[in-house]
């Protein structure tokens, strides 16, 4: 009895430090179970508590720092510049063609794992033809952030991330099956396109465009010059060596899917190739390192600090008694759909708490209780994927009011307008993943 208010008061008091901001993510990970811990009496085994959890998580931390600096390096050095100069190419005035580019666009930039990038690249290539054509922004922001949703669970993406992390299962176990119902989920997004672009075209017809797209300069206003861009320093471009990377980009897709090393292996060796092969100066090497040591930092020291929080979750058998004490109150019918319960409940769950608060306080325990039914954590980590569509609109996510500024839309009418979309999209991924067999309907 007493572990079980230990762990829900931790569980509690984490997420209400976090969602009120009394304290960092970060911080509330590492000091928030220690302290419970400690009132436990669990103080002479703590030191390998949070060793032993920070050993599981350990090849999950390297996968994302050397996930983070190979997209980076080929973002500086240009692989996604020609397919923005494409997609720009083919829409030119009809809004059908510009709302599916914009769906097209924006996830294949999302194949970095960050959202603040694709927001900028996406939004900066695609809103001069928008506000050109006075077609609704809000159709761009809507497209945008839902294909975001979901190419963002790409293990070094995130959510992945924070959900094989907190119940101790191999990112790839997790993402590679779901593989063909993320596709399903992206076939949805670009029907949506279609169907938003359609109702555009209906309304303003197709616009004949200048070839030398000189109406960006004369027709757009003059604030929009001021929208934030990625860095666009033309010497870290490599346009010669475009098809090389490439090609060193779906040879480590390829391999990640089949395995043939382990992930974290996988990055390391692309990121050094890539490194060497686009900057061979060692001066230019640390700058590009450098650059995105931010991004680095940020997302690997939350998932090491999740260690210490998973660790003393598990190993003081606090979770244990949490899902027990949740199995006791859930109807007995119940149990066997705790996999279904959780892809749906993930919605309101991701965007009314942070993703930190639901996968490392509220994940576990569902997982606990779903194993009594024979549910694998591995199953329940795909299931709890579902709601990352709705996520993003949540007010909790700070790269979300990066969009609509850049895109210069009202946060509320860029909810309203998506809110139902996501949910379509989130219902779609379930459906998709159920289809595979990702996680039982009924255990």
């Amino acid at each position: 009895m007493m572990l079980t208010i230990l762990g829900f008061g931790m569980v509690l008091t984490f997420m209400y430090l976090i969602m009120s901001k009394r304290l960092s993510p970060l911080v509330a990970l590492i000091t928030v179970p220690i302290v419970f811990a400690l009132i436990g009496g669990f103080g002479n085994g703590l030191d390998d508590m949070m060793l032993d959890g920070i050993k599981k998580i350990a090849p999950t931390g390297v996968m994302l720092m050397f996930a983070i600096l190979y997209f980076g390096v080929m973002i500086d050095a240009g692989l996604f510049d020609p397919l923005v100069r494409i997609i720009l190419r083919l829409v030119k005035g009809d809004p059908l063609k510009i709302v599916m580019g914009t769906a097209a666009l924006a996830m294949l930039i999302s194949l970095d794992g960050d959202g603040s990038t694709t927001y900028m690249i996406t939004v900066s290539a695609m809103l001069p033809l928008y506000q050109r054509l006075g077609m609704n922004a809000l159709n761009m922001t809507c497209v945008t952030i839902l294909a975001g949703g979901v190419m963002n669970l790409t293990p070094w993406g995130g959510p992945t991330a924070r959900a094989a992390t907190a119940l101790h299962v191999d990112p790839a176990d997790v993402f590679v099956p779901m593989i063909p119902a993320m596709l399903l989920a992206c076939v949805g997004i670009m029907v949506l396109a279609w169907y938003l672009g359609m109702k555009e075209r209906r309304r303003l017809g197709v616009i004949t465009m200048p070839h030398d797209r000189n109406w960006l300069d004369a027709t757009v206003s003059d604030d929009a010059n001021a929208l934030p861009t990625v860095e666009d320093a033309e010497d870290t471009k490599r346009p010669k060596l475009l098809w090389v990377n490439f090609g060193l980009t779906l040879a480590l897709m390829v391999a990640l899917v089949i395995g043939v090393l382990p992930m974290p292996v996988l990055f390391m060796v692309g990121f050094a190739i890539a490194l060497v092969i686009n900057y061979p100066n060692l001066a230019e090497q640390r700058r590009r390192v450098v650059n995105h040591a931010g991004n680095v930092l940020s997302v690997v020291s939350l998932i090491f600090a999740a260690g210490i929080f998973t660790g003393i979750l598990s190993n003081t058998g606090m979770v244990e008694a949490m899902s027990r004490g949740f199995l006791a109150v859930i109807p007995e019918t119940w149990g066997p759909y705790l996999a279904v319960i959780t892809a749906l409940a993930s919605m309101p769950f991701t965007f009314f708490m942070s993703n930190d608060a639901f996968y490392f306080g509220v994940l576990p325990i569902l997982s606990e209780a779903a194993g009594h039914y024979g549910i694998t954590p591995v199953e329940m980590a795909r299931a709890s994927l579902a709601g990352q569509p709705v996520h993003l609109l949540s007010p909790l996510v700070p790269s979300t009011y990066l969009l609509v500024g850049l895109a210069k839309v009202d946060f509320a009418d860029h909810q309203r307008f998506t809110l139902k979309w996501a949910v379509l999209i989130c219902l779609l991924l379930m459906i998709g993943s159920l289809l595979c067999a990702l996680y039982p309907l009924a255990a």
